[in-house]
């Protein structure tokens, strides 16, 4: 009977009662828990959290039991209508002193304008997921108001999802335009706003107190995102704005000081950060307790959405415009910035510097260091790390040209070889392309959180981040190991050394990152390190970033069609014109790239005028975010996956690449696709080696081209050596590969 009775237990466990997916989200983020640690609580990963607040999938047992668990406790303490509990005081270093927006609860609300109803209308999902891989469709929105409608009802019109912040039921953004001499304000969904403000300061004041804009913070310690307007030419014009700077404000990045509309947020008590009032401004008032005040502007005339990443995007209609940036803050972050700041910011908003301690004897809470954060002051790089210029080098003679025993030099491939004669006579030349590298090469990488020591003679520590001054110049390529115990030989000749950007063996010592020295021992060598700055304090800091980052660029693949799971041929087709089934949702794609890319490359932002003269201090540095260490790091794990992949190749099938360009290998081939050389056995690839797909890490094609193309355009620019990963893609060779 008892087993009878166990599994009665375990049928009722099964059906373990769950809330809707939106209130499930709810909880979670009242209590301020990140979907990592609700995943490494219930031992799942974190999409599959993710994919039970979204509905797509249902909890198992045993987790179901678990998670239903967690949830009940949740509703306990954070009833559906209970008040939204205060955030802590702590304030990340990174954003200005302000305070938040205050709720809106006395002021007059904002009167709504919604799309029709019916088949041609769409709910309001900052999602976008379509229910097929085609074309998402767009919300339509009447550009001329037809009626006003109470607040009240204005989050069903809109399509807000149930369970949703109220503070926040507008959305991250707004698209501000004028038609017709009337202020409208596009918003996700379909949604648009009358907008009552003659003027900046009370357009920012109307955000704060009626627009209902932001967006919830990404981590428990952290603060909500500030609303974003994104000004069109007409509202620029419409609020004493010009529509384009000047080429002295577009060198200033700023309009100046005695403009106008600056003098009127002056009189208004309103201020600006220290970049001043450029194609990214702040406004803000400063901090009022724990309350934030503060608005960020985005004027794409001004050249704010930069066209290599956001391609036409600043000349969409406004409502395009709301659709494709609201994407883009749902499933990455509110932009702060460039692609690429908003790539340092993600990393900040997922683990903020501070955060409450716990109440002391008189009740009161304090700001304390966030562990596992980079903290809110900056540390010195050790010397060896350090860029040209930096004020810790200011006593080298003023050419001194800096040998790699003295410079640490982790860069991305830029690497070619000529053809053999059995590689001339095949007819193709096939790139393929490694997804999202520098972001796969994040994942799970160990990097300092704090200053670095100084060791003398050290034992090399793989698992210790630092950088190393070491000789590597004995690890032949002609003979290593490539599993624990056995030998394989090589064609060193047509490999490049994983230890140089260029591909060059080293000949002495010189500084790597912990990856790089790693992979020399990987491959069967001795190394001796003579010194080394190594970061005790560590962490895996950029795991939370990585997760985010996939997660956004996989779900917008998916909605173009792309999908993880796909064998090899239906991914390859599914890749062909994938750009062209949503050119929106393909410029968010790119966007989501370049915030990987450009978020490590500020990691070690070099000056950028102001004066700025070598060894004197520049902004920057001011940053806790500016840790030249994790950028060398992040390229240097980017580097060696890319060399262990190829050496994996070439021991299997005896092909060696004939180019490399940071995360593009070129391949001689039989065939013009990536199936034609890479060596899938009924259906699976060469473990190790190089698998299509859609995931970070994994490969696409980046291009096919004839090899007599190939041998041409080198015999064009007398360049037996040029860079053919440079060119692949479209086969379009501009001017001679420099190598910059």
């Amino acid at each position: 009977m008892s087993e009878l009775f166990d599994a009665v237990d375990a049928l009722i466990a099964s059906r373990s009662p769950l809330p809707p997916p939106a209130e499930r989200k709810r909880l979670r983020q009242a209590h301020g828990l990140t979907l990592d640690e609700v995943a490494a609580a219930l031992q799942v990963r974190r999409a599959t959290v993710s994919g039970w607040e979204a509905g797509k999938t249902e909890p198992r047992p045993p987790e179901r039991d678990a998670y239903a668990r967690m949830l009940k406790q949740l509703a306990q303490l954070y009833p559906a209508n209970a008040p939204v509990p205060p955030e802590d005081t702590a304030i990340p270093e990174t954003t200005p002193a302000v305070a938040a927006a205050p709720a809106p609860s006395a002021v007059e609300p904002a009167q709504a304008r919604t799309a029709p109803t019916g088949p041609a209308a769409e709910p309001a999902n900052t999602a976008l997921c379509p229910a097929a891989p085609a074309a998402v469709p767009r919300p339509a929105v009447t550009t001329r108001p037809t009626s006003r409608r109470p607040a009240a009802k204005k989050a069903a019109l809109a399509g807000t999802p149930s369970g949703a912040d109220p503070r926040f039921e507008n959305g991250p953004l707004a698209v501000v335009d004028v038609a017709d001499g009337q202020v409208l304000a596009y918003c996700v969904g379909g949604l648009v706003l009358d907008v009552p403000a003659k003027s900046i300061p009370a357009l920012v004041e109307w955000t704060l107190r009626e627009g209902r804009f932001g967006q919830p913070k990404l981590s428990g310690p952290g603060k909500d995102a500030d609303p974003l307007l994104v000004l069109t030419e007409a509202a620029c014009e419409y609020y004493g704005l010009p529509v384009t700077l000047t080429q002295q404000e577009r060198l200033a990045g700023r309009l100046p000081e005695g403009h106008k509309v600056i003098k009127q947020l002056t009189r208004a008590d309103w201020q600006l950060t220290k970049r001043g009032f450029g194609p990214w401004a702040r406004i803000y008032r400063p901090a009022q307790g724990s309350e934030r005040a503060c608005v960020q502007l985005c004027i794409p005339s001004w050249d704010a959405l930069d066209t290599r990443h956001w391609a036409d995007a600043g000349q969409l209609p406004p409502a395009d415009l709301a659709r494709l940036l609201g994407t883009y803050a749902a499933r990455v972050m509110t932009p702060r910035g460039s692609t690429a700041v908003t790539g340092l910011e993600l990393m900040t908003a997922l683990h903020p510097p501070t955060r409450a301690s716990e109440p002391d004897a008189t009740g009161k809470r304090h700001s304390e260091h966030n562990p596992g954060s980079l903290g809110k002051d900056p540390v010195d790089c050790a010397p060896c790390e350090a860029p040209d210029g930096h004020p810790l080098l200011v006593d080298l003679p003023r050419f001194h040209h800096r040998t790699p025993a003295e410079v640490l030099v982790e860069e991305a491939y830029d690497w070619a070889r000529p053809l053999t004669d059995a590689e001339c006579l095949r007819p193709h030349l096939v790139g393929i392309d490694v997804n999202m590298a520098f972001a796969a090469g994040a994942n799970g990488l160990t990097v300092g959180l704090g200053a670095p020591a100084h060791v003398k003679n050290p034992v090399f520590d793989p698992k210790l981040p630092g950088s190393w001054l070491v000789d590597l110049s004995h690890v032949d390529l002609s003979r290593v190991k490539l599993a624990k115990d056995t030998w394989t030989d090589l064609d060193s000749e047509l490999l490049p050394s994983p230890f140089t950007p260029k591909g060059e063996r080293p000949t002495g010592p010189a500084w790597y990152a912990t990856p790089t020295v790693a992979y020399a021992v990987e491959l069967g060598y001795d190394v001796r390190p003579v010194e080394a700055y190594v970061r005790h304090d560590n962490g895996r800091y950029l795991d939370a970033w990585y997760n985010r980052l996939r997660d956004a660029y996989l779900a917008t693949m998916a909605d173009l069609g792309v999908h993880a799971d796909l064998p090899p041929a239906d991914f390859l087709a599914a890749m062909d014109g994938y750009r062209l089934r949503d050119p929106q949702l393909a410029i968010v794609v790119s966007a989501i790239k370049a915030t990987v890319k450009g978020g490590i490359g500020k990691l070690r932002e070099r000056p950028r005028g102001e004066g700025w003269k070598p060894g004197q201090p520049w902004r920057a540095l001011s940053r806790p975010t500016w840790r030249p260490d994790i950028r060398a790091a992040v390229i240097s794990r980017t580097r060696i996956n890319m060399h262990r992949k190829i050496v994996k190749h070439a021991a299997f099938t005896g092909q060696y690449p004939v180019a490399i360009l940071s995360d593009c290998a070129v391949y001689a081939s039989d065939g013009p696709s990536p199936l034609d050389f890479l060596p899938y056995r009924d259906g699976k690839p060469l473990p190790g080696g190089f698998k299509l797909g859609i995931n970070p890490g994994l490969v696409k094609r980046e291009g096919t081209q004839s090899v007599l193309w190939g041998e041409g355009v080198r015999e064009q620019f007398n360049a037996p050596e040029l860079n053919l990963a440079r060119y692949i893609k479209d086969g379009t060779v501009t001017d001679q590969d420099t190598g910059e």
